[in-house]
């Protein structure tokens, strides 16, 4: 009997340590679907990184911040997600180092993404609100300064937050090889400020404003003042249709969200474990969603994944080629 109890326990067989539960056809097929969700998330999001790196056209200052939003959904699909799912329902071990290492990134890309998501919303604010300003205000140089000022700030803020739990991670709670950290009260609260509450209330504001502004700009293509203003509103219901698509992402940004920050909302301690848990899980699939999106309501990314697929984009003069064009 003691040697079957021990074959059941994760090495070392310690009293503290996890059972390791046979694997069902159920766990199997979640296993798989969660590997397809990773393949999906990695290949979209690189398509995105290539057709904004390959293609001038689309170097706008706007599709730089998606840039980097790809890059952080790239990340996440290489290095998290693909961890969650082999931690998934195993005895796996994980080292101290790397399970704080992993913690790091993760928050990181959490911290990034979010930052990422405050600059779309500034940049359609600007373009809808002060169009002719906008050229001036927001620059492919400044967006650039901004992106880089987001990733850094982020590394800072999570090595600082983080620093006390992650030399304190526990792997001999519940398992022996868990990897988790839990973060109390207070520091639930100060990150749910810096990272949900506050951003959130950022990007709603500045979006209620675009939202006034596009009702003001339909009244005015109604009454049809004159042909200069038709011509103005019909300029800008290209930046309306970009601002109804990033509206679109932050919405399942703030969704997928959601369901994270509700422990730290409702005052209770946030517990962190790398496991299947549909909290973790959610957040992830963000970063396929929004390639998704793209997919959907941007004509120039379904062509550049058109060139890039057939192998056009190798071709001489490539890279000035017209994506825009419907």
């Amino acid at each position: 009997m003691e040697s079957l109890e021990a074959a059941e326990l994760c090495i070392p067989p310690l009293n503290t340590s996890c059972r390791s539960t046979p694997v069902t056809p159920k766990d199997m097929f979640i296993k798989t679907l969660l590997c397809c969700i990773t393949l999906l998330t990695v290949t979209l999001n690189l398509l995105v990184i290539i057709s904004i790196s390959h293609f001038r056209q689309l170097q706008t200052p706007t599709n730089l911040i998606l840039l980097s939003l790809a890059v952080s959904d790239l990340l996440v699909g290489l290095a998290p997600m693909p961890t969650a799912i082999i931690t998934l329902q195993s005895c796996h071990f994980q080292g101290k180092i790397s399970c704080a290492l992993l913690y790091l990134s993760s928050f990181t890309l959490t911290s990034a993404s979010v930052g990422n998501m405050v600059l779309i919303s500034v940049d359609r604010y600007v373009a809808i609100c002060y169009p002719l300003r906008y050229s001036s205000m927001i620059t492919a140089s400044r967006v650039q300064i901004c992106v880089s000022l987001c990733w850094i700030s982020s590394v800072i803020y999570n090595v600082i937050i983080l620093k006390d739990y992650l030399s304190q991670i526990n792997l001999s709670n519940s398992c022996f090889q868990e990897c988790a950290v839990i973060i109390n009260y207070i520091s639930g609260a100060v990150d749910l400020f810096l990272t949900f509450l506050g951003p959130v209330s950022v990007i709603i504001v500045l979006y209620v404003r675009v939202f006034l502004v596009a009702v003001s700009q339909a009244r005015v293509m109604r009454s049809q003042i004159s042909a200069v203003t038709s011509n103005t509103v019909t300029v800008k219901k290209s930046e309306m249709r970009a601002a109804r698509t990033l509206g679109i992402i932050l919405l399942v940004f703030i969704l997928c969200l959601c369901p994270y920050y509700i422990p730290s909302i409702t005052g209770q301690d946030t517990a962190s474990s790398v496991d299947s848990s549909a909290q973790i899980w959610l957040f992830f699939c963000n970063s396929t969603f929004n390639p998704l999106i793209y997919a959907f309501f941007y004509p120039w990314f379904r062509k550049s994944v058109k060139l890039i697929v057939s192998l056009q984009m190798l071709q001489p003069g490539s890279r000035e080629a017209n994506i825009m064009l419907r």
